[in-house]
This record gives structure tokens, C-alpha cells and sequence, in this order.
């Protein structure tokens, strides 16, 4: 099996028309793959991240703080930007194609042993196992496909189970309360494991404590963000944890919210090693942190800004980084597309979509996509009266940029298909 005829393999899986509530969940089909394959998960340590919002960028900083540490690591996350490759990466650096072929022909074997028929991302999670255990990492960070007890990836004992924070999001599947979002995300804490949460609410955090643990630690509690302010191209932080104050820490990701965001994943690599980091090694992996299409710049003179903004939470902390942070002080153009299973009235509001001064409807390039004309009826109901519609996001993001000054921002969101397709494209339009 070549690159291509993976992609061809894992497109003959995919489920597009599963979009609700699944009566009998379970992790069989992936707990039946791994064992054929020998169950690569159990070969590494495992840091395992879920939650609504900032489990990608949680992730990341926890891989980077690793591998300041000396140490090998893999990292699995979803959805990719431009590549499937993206979603197993060790060190950083994606997959090659070769291995990642092998990897799916290995779990496309196991699918005819085991006598299941695998999802999508039953393959990609059996795969990204798999590989870790062939190039030997020490420490693999897993990210959660969707909420958590019943995702694919929720077969790993993991040393830190990690909780970034709990929103209302992939309602079609859980709710309708936070309590329930928040029930299914906790189902990744395991015994044996050291449980980080980041999410605030004390109403929930009886329901992380409910699952087997060996230490829980909470978010403005046991550890916290002392101090978080804006900084050139990023943040300037001041957290502290139970065994140590790091300061004077500068994360270069935009937005408030990183701050938290870094809070939890030191607090997790600390409990990963069991003792407090040193302050110069904490500052070297932090510098080399990168998250593209949350909130990136990718263009000045206009300033175009990408974030896979996908839920109205979501939606929300971008709006703030937006007007606050960066305050333009020309017209501000949205480049949006929304995909099924979420409000689009919703989304479009969190993004304050009437304080644009135009408005770029887009279809994602998605068998999930929402027609760009629904998202322009929701957004003239709102207020908007300059509203463009157009099929592509290559469309849409040439639309923007030849009716922009250099003193006007572009804000390309609403979905991470979006973000990936407009990244592709501006890479080759932009100076």
C-alpha cells in the first residue's frame, strides 16, 4: 500500500452520515485492531488531553515542554490543517509519507484478522499507536478525537489525563447540560493516573473527582495563571503550580486564553515527572511553541488572521483576541464557513459578526459543509447588509484581500477546513 491508496482505504471508511447519538457506544472495534497489532499503546507512557476548547493548543505546549526535557515524543491530534500526515507527528515533524502508508497497511491487515469493520478514526488511532511503537518514543501526547469515555483513543492507561475546560459543543452526541459534556470527557481519567483539570466551574468538578484517580488537581485551586498580560507577539505569563512559581514566561500564541492554556499543560508535564521543571528549560520549550490556524498571522498590510474558531466558545475568545487584542483600524472582512451540526446563529453571534464591515459566506470543503447561502441568510438577519457569497474558501479569501487596504484585517474562521484550505491558498497569494 502506497500514500495514495491509504488515503484511498481510509476515505472508504469515512462515516459522513453518522451525525447523532450512538445508542450502544464502544472502543471494541479499536480494542480488537490494537490487539491484533500487538497493542502498540501500551509500549510508551501516555499524556492523554481532552475538552471542548484548547486541547490542540494544550497539546502542543505539553509536546514542546517534552521535548525540551530530552525526551522523544509522539504527538496525536485531529482534525489536520493541510495533510493527514499532520495528525502523527513525533518531534514535531510529521509523519513521512512511506511510514504513514505502512502504518494504515498494518492496521488494514488487522481489520481483516480481527473481523471488524473500522471507522476512520479507528484506523488513524490504531495507525498512530502503531508507529509511535515502531520509532520507539518514550512519551506519546494523545489528544481526544470527540468528548472522550467512548473516543477511540480512550484505550491508553494514561500517566496525566488532562481537561482543558467544558463548553456546550457536539450536541448531536452528548447533552444537553455541561454536567454531560463534562461526564464524558471525565471518562478519560483513569486509576493510576494523575487527573489535570482547567475548567473552573466547581459545579463540575465533583464529577471529575468521581472517576478513579490517584491525584486530581484543579485550575485555581491546586495551580493557577497568576498573572497573564499581553505581550509582543504573545503573552507574558506568571504561573504557579504546587511545587514551583514560573515567571516572567512568554508563550508566543494570541489571547487570554493561552495563558490558561500553558497554566495546564505545565501543571501536567509536572505531573508527569513528578517534580518541579527548571524555569530556563520550561522557557525553552514554551519559545519553541506554534499553532497554526489558531489565531495565526499570516499576512500584514492587510492583516489576515486564521483561527479555527469552530464553536461558539470558541467563537467567543477569538472575537475578544480580535477587536481587544488587536484592535484594527480599518474595516474589518470575515472570510466564514460553518459546518453541519452546529448553529450557525450561534457561531456567527460568538464571532460578532455585525461588527464587521463585510461579511464572506463560504461553503467548507467538507461533505459536512453548510451551504455558504444559509450562513448568508443567518448573517442578514443579524445586521449585515455588505454580504458576499461565494462556493470556495479560495474564492472567498481573493475576495477579500483585492477589496482590502493595508490598513484593514481579514479574519478567516468558523471551521479548521476552512482555515486549512484558506492556509494552503494565502501561502501562495500572500508576499
Amino acid at each position: 500500500m502506497n500514500f495514495s491508496e491509504a488515503l484511498v482505504y481510509l476515505d472508504e471508511h469515512a462515516s459522513y452520515d453518522k451525525t447523532g447519538r450512538v445508542d450502544s457506544p464502544s472502543t471494541a472495534n479499536i480494542e480488537a485492531l490494537l490487539a491484533v497489532l500487538g497493542d502498540p499503546h501500551n509500549d510508551y507512557r501516555v499524556i492523554h488531553v481532552t475538552g471542548t476548547n484548547g486541547k490542540g493548543s494544550t497539546s502542543q505546549i505539553i509536546t514542546k515542554l517534552l521535548m525540551a526535557h530530552g525526551l522523544k515524543v509522539g504527538t496525536y491530534s485531529s482534525p489536520h490543517l493541510e495533510s493527514i500526515r499532520e495528525r502523527i507527528q513525533v518531534n514535531g515533524e510529521a509523519v513521512a509519507e512511506f511510514d504513514f502508508a505502512e502504518a494504515v497497511a498494518a492496521v488494514a491487515n488487522a481489520e481483516g484478522m480481527s473481523g471488524v469493520r473500522p471507522s476512520y478514526f479507528e484506523i488513524m488511532t490504531a495507525a498512530a499507536f502503531r508507529w509511535f511503537s515502531d520509532d520507539a518514543i518514550d512519551v506519546a501526547v494523545i489528544e481526544v478525537g470527540m468528548l472522550g469515555r467512548w473516543d477511540a483513543t480512550n484505550v491508553v492507561q494514561p500517566d496525566v489525563s488532562v481537561i482543558t475546560n467544558i463548553a456546550l459543543d457536539h450536541m448531536e452526541f452528548a447533552g444537553p447540560t455541561l454536567a454531560h459534556i463534562a461526564k464524558e470527557k471525565a471518562g478519560i481519567i483513569k486509576q493510576g493516573s494523575v487527573a489535570v483539570i482547567g475548567e473552573l466551574n466547581e459545579d463540575l468538578h465533583s464529577i471529575f473527582a468521581a472517576e478513579p484517580h490517584d491525584e486530581i488537581l484543579f485550575r485555581g485551586e491546586q495551580f493557577d495563571v497568576v498573572d497573564n498580560h499581553l505581550a509582543l507577539g504573545g503573552r507574558s505569563l506568571h504561573v504557579r503550580t504546587p511545587r514551583a512559581d514560573y515567571i516572567d514566561l512568554f508563550v508566543p500564541l494570541h489571547g487570554w486564553h493561552q495563558g490558561d492554556n500553558t497554566a495546564v499543560a505545565i501543571m501536567a508535564v509536572e505531573s508527569f515527572f513528578g517534580a518541579a521543571l527548571d524555569q530556563e528549560t520550561v522557557q525553552e520549550g514554551l519559545a519553541a511553541v506554534a499553532m497554526p490556524g489558531r489565531f495565526e498571522v499570516v499576512g500584514h498590510q492587510p492583516l489576515v488572521i486564521l483561527d479555527g474558531a469552530h464553536n461558539p466558545a470558541g467563537a467567543e475568545v477569538c472575537a475578544s483576541v480580535f477587536f481587544d487584542d488587536f484592535d484594527p483600524h480599518g474595516r474589518r472582512i470575515l472570510v466564514v464557513g460553518v459546518l453541519g451540526g452546529r448553529d450557525i446563529a450561534d457561531t456567527l453571534s460568538a464571532l460578532k459578526v455585525d461588527e464587521f464591515e463585510r461579511v464572506i459566506c463560504c461553503t467548507a470543503p467538507s461533505p459536512r459543509a453548510r451551504p455558504a447561502s444559509e450562513i448568508a441568510s443567518v448573517a442578514e438577519e443579524m445586521g449585515c447588509s455588505d454580504i458576499l457569497t461565494v462556493d470556495t474558501v479560495e474564492r472567498a479569501c481573493d475576495l477579500a484581500l483585492s477589496d482590502a487596504s493595508s490598513d484593514d484585517a481579514v479574519l478567516v474562521a468558523g471551521s479548521l477546513y476552512v482555515v486549512g484550505s484558506a492556509r494552503t491558498h494565502l501561502r501562495k497569494v500572500l508576499p
